[in-house]
């Protein structure tokens, strides 16, 4: 599967290297995320008409060759067997849901055969956690969609995660899936041409920008409050990184550098609740993660998310939810014990 290179006009970039070429394998497991996949395979498309040639060229691949039903329920032609792929220079991982049902000692014969032949390996969405399964992001850092990454930083501790839509370490590259694939091949194209491709890809693709390495993959509140209360943002972007050890409202209105009161009256006029409950809606929100993707006791979960003991912790839950913790895992625990 490759892309027909019609120039969007005569001013055309130029790669670095003369008669570049570079071939990238999309690896699919069952119920990857189509749309991950779409926006890097538009991505590589769209570089190759923006510089009049064919720069990049690509393939699908699963592991028994036949093409594999995404979590949309569609199926991607053509579709080959890792085995009988051209060796690529880029590979990437494509998960989706129910990732942790994909795992098998097969798969990671074939993940960590193809890290020590292919110069980069990647993932978009939960593919990255089928390389942290296989030991292939031990030491570095990676990002992995938004609910799932407090699991997965309490299976994988040697695993760096980060909040990023994407990130470029070394030979690992990692996106949070979704239209984060798009952005992060716009980084990769830095690489590869003298001019920015990532401006034509926006430009053509009617976005506002692409993203860079900077950008947070999700920030709470923003979506519901506007930018515009950066007072507001803060407090709650303390609060999330403070889940463990949790500071008092005066600590975090003195970080924010406003009163508690007028911490309070934001909260209340912009989200209808006063702070302390938001804190604790985080925190019990944290618990939930954990509770349903992984197997931690619910002692050690409470522990994470800063309740003093199990008991407190529950009756907070019961509040919340409307069910105890162990009737939570009981009804939602994956079998492996480990994320959805």
């Amino acid at each position: 599967m490759t892309s027909k290179s019609v120039p969007l006009s005569k001013n055309l970039v130029q790669p670095v290297v003369p008669d570049l070429k570079v071939r990238v394998a999309f690896l699919t497991v069952p119920q990857y995320t189509l749309l991950a996949l779409t926006c890097a395979i538009e991505a590589l498309r769209m570089a190759n008409r923006a510089c009049g040639q064919t720069v990049y060229e690509w393939v699908v691949v699963s592991q028994s060759g036949e093409p594999v039903r995404a979590s949309c329920g569609q199926y991607l032609e053509p579709t080959q067997s890792v085995a009988a792929m051209r060796q690529p220079d880029m590979l990437f991982v494509c998960g989706g849901i129910n990732v942790t049902q994909q795992f098998n000692p097969e798969l990671q014969v074939i993940l960590r055969h193809q890290a020590q032949h292919v110069p980069i390996v990647g993932s978009f969405c939960t593919g990255g956690y089928l390389l942290a399964k296989s030991g292939l992001l031990d030491g570095y850092k990676a990002v992995i969609h938004w609910e799932n990454v407090a699991a997965l930083k309490e299976l994988f501790p040697k695993v760096r995660f980060l909040d990023q839509v994407y990130v470029l370490d070394r030979d690992r590259y990692t996106c949070a899936g979704g239209v984060a694939a798009l952005d992060m091949m716009s980084h990769i194209f830095r690489k590869h041409f003298r001019q920015d491709v990532g401006a034509i890809i926006s430009e053509q693709f009617i976005l506002e920008r692409v993203r860079n390495e900077s950008d947070r993959q999700h920030v709470p509140l923003q979506a519901r409050v506007g930018k515009f209360h950066e007072n507001l943002i803060e407090a709650a972007a303390i609060m999330e990184a403070n889940i463990e050890e949790p500071l008092s409202m005066d600590e975090i209105s003195k970080l924010v550098g406003v009163s508690r009161r007028q911490m309070e009256r934001l909260f209340q006029r912009y989200l209808g609740q006063v702070p302390t409950k938001y804190y604790l809606e985080l925190r019990l929100q944290r618990a939930r993660e954990l509770l349903n993707q992984t197997s931690l006791s619910i002692t050690e979960i409470a522990v994470i998310c800063g309740f003093l003991s199990p008991p407190h912790f529950s009756k907070c839950y019961r509040s919340v939810f409307g069910l105890s913790p162990s009737s939570e895992r009981r009804q939602n625990l994956s079998p492996a014990g480990e994320p959805h």
